[in-house]
C-alpha cells in the first residue's frame, strides 16, 4: 500500500521542476528586459543601429519604457508562478509571447542579447504549458 501512494504522489512533483525553472527564467526575463531599458536610458550609442533602423520605428525613450514595463510585468508574474498561482501561468505565457516580440522588434539594436532572450521566452512557454497543472497553489513549487 505505500508503494502504491509514493508512485501516486511521484507524477505531480515529477513537473513542480519546469515551472519553477519558468518563474525563475521570469524573474531573470524580467530584470534583462529592465536591463535592456536601462542601457537604452543611459547609452543609446551602444546599440547596433540607430532608432530608425528597427522593425518598429519608435525612439529610445519608447523602448526605455517598453522594456521596463514589460520587464517588471514578467518580473511580478515569475514570483507568482514561483508561488503556483494558476493565473500566472496563463499571464506567463502571455508575456512570454508579448517579451518574444519586443525582442523580434528590438533585434537589430541587440541581435544575441535579444535571441537569447527570445530562446528564453520559448522555453518558459514550454515549461508551462506542458505539465501546469501539477503544481497547485498549496503545494509549494
Amino acid at each position: 500500500m505505500p508503494d502504491t501512494d509514493r508512485s501516486a504522489a511521484k507524477p505531480r512533483w515529477i513537473w513542480v521542476g519546469p515551472i519553477t525553472f519558468a518563474g525563475v527564467m521570469m524573474i531573470i526575463l524580467g530584470l534583462s528586459h529592465g536591463f535592456q531599458g536601462f542601457v537604452a536610458l543611459f547609452n543609446e550609442g551602444y546599440y547596433v543601429v540607430e532608432k530608425n533602423g528597427l522593425a518598429i520605428h519608435m525612439g529610445y525613450t519608447g523602448w526605455v519604457w517598453t522594456h521596463l514595463i514589460v520587464g517588471t510585468v514578467v518580473f511580478v508574474a515569475g514570483f507568482c508562478v514561483l508561488v503556483g498561482q494558476v493565473w500566472a501561468r496563463v499571464v506567463g505565457v502571455i508575456l512570454a509571447v508579448l517579451s518574444i516580440l519586443v525582442n523580434v522588434a528590438f533585434l537589430a539594436a541587440a541581435p544575441g542579447w535579444s535571441t537569447i532572450m527570445i530562446a528564453v521566452d520559448i522555453l518558459v512557454i514550454w515549461a508551462l504549458t506542458f505539465h501546469g497543472r501539477e503544481v497547485r497553489p498549496g503545494h509549494g513549487a
